[in-house]
């Protein structure tokens, strides 16, 4: 059990986060700091917090585990300012969604103490913002991808992994450039294209008209468009270079089915629309074997 969880940004992963190991009975005291301190204040009334620190510094005095859960682009400057009270029996983990940038961040943020910092990412979150969502169980069954450095220290490494397996997670690691490759295709790429198909629609005259018809197929396509865009400003350009790769692969992809279609070759159209139903199909059926797995 840890004595004190640090929590930095107590949103919705930062307050889901405390609330796990609180139902799991993982800590002791949750001190937490939002930089909105109406947050913070709100975080303590739920419960997801049982202290509000005035400062990031001080939600880490005496922090033996530490979850920096604030946007990618402020993870340096987060990391800086509790630079001083890190130590190396301590454990520090983030949430972001691109890891490269944040491992680099860290380094230049922790030098000396960096050690103790083992990057997460828990593949889960909703469309919704805020502590006011916050859940328990948002991270259960989940899979959670830790991208630990050459400098990780063993002990902390082995901790994230227990911590994370003991609220419920499947826990797997890669190096941070692996990281950010796999999910500029599975991830970033998808995102950027659901905001893009919301607004080539909304941008018609008849765009309006056009939504009032679509149905669940278009809201299930365009379900991600409705995540957080600050957030997602700060992935896309975190993380620009392997996103603008597979969305030029995507366009590759686009441009073969268009030419087909205009070609008038029904067996082209159909090959690629066999292909990628078939690939879906078997894809889903191994996510389904892999969800019941302990």
């Amino acid at each position: 059990m840890f004595e004190q969880l640090g929590l930095i940004g107590c949103g919705l992963m930062g307050g889901s986060f405390a609330l796990a190991l609180k139902k799991a009975g993982l800590v002791k005291r949750v001190v937490g700091y939002s930089k909105s301190p109406s947050t913070t204040d709100r975080a303590r009334q739920l419960g997801v917090i049982d202290v509000e620190a005035p400062s990031a510094l001080l939600a880490v005095a005496g922090a033996d585990i530490v979850l920096v859960a604030v946007p990618v682009a402020a993870t340096e400057a987060t990391l800086k300012a509790i630079k001083h009270l890190v130590t190396p029996q301590m454990l520090i983990m983030d949430v972001g969604s691109t890891k490269a940038d944040v491992v680099q961040a860290a380094r230049r943020a922790l030098r000396d103490q960096v050690g103790s910092f083992v990057p997460a990412h828990p593949i889960t979150g909703r469309e919704v913002a805020g502590v006011e969502h916050a859940d328990a169980e948002l991270y259960y069954g989940r899979q959670v991808i830790l991208t630990p450095t050459e400098r990780t220290l063993t002990a902390q490494l082995l901790q994230a992994q227990e911590v994370w397996q003991a609220i419920g997670c499947r826990v797997s690691s890669m190096s941070p450039e692996s990281h950010d490759s796999a999910f500029a295709a599975v991830s970033h790429l998808p995102h950027l294209l659901a905001f893009a198909m919301m607004n080539a629609l909304t941008g018609q005259p008849e765009g309006d008209d056009y939504l009032s018809l679509a149905g669940p197929g278009f809201r299930d396509f365009t379900r991600i468009a409705a995540g957080e865009p600050k957030m997602w400003r700060d992935i896309m350009l975190a993380n620009r270079e392997e996103l603008l790769a597979q969305s030029k692969l995507f366009q590759q992809a686009l441009a073969q089915l268009e030419q087909a279609i205009s070609s008038g070759n029904a067996q082209a159209l159909e090959d690629m629309l066999t292909l990628a139903s078939e690939t879906r199909a078997h894809w889903r059926m191994g996510a389904q074997r892999t969800s019941k797995q302990p």
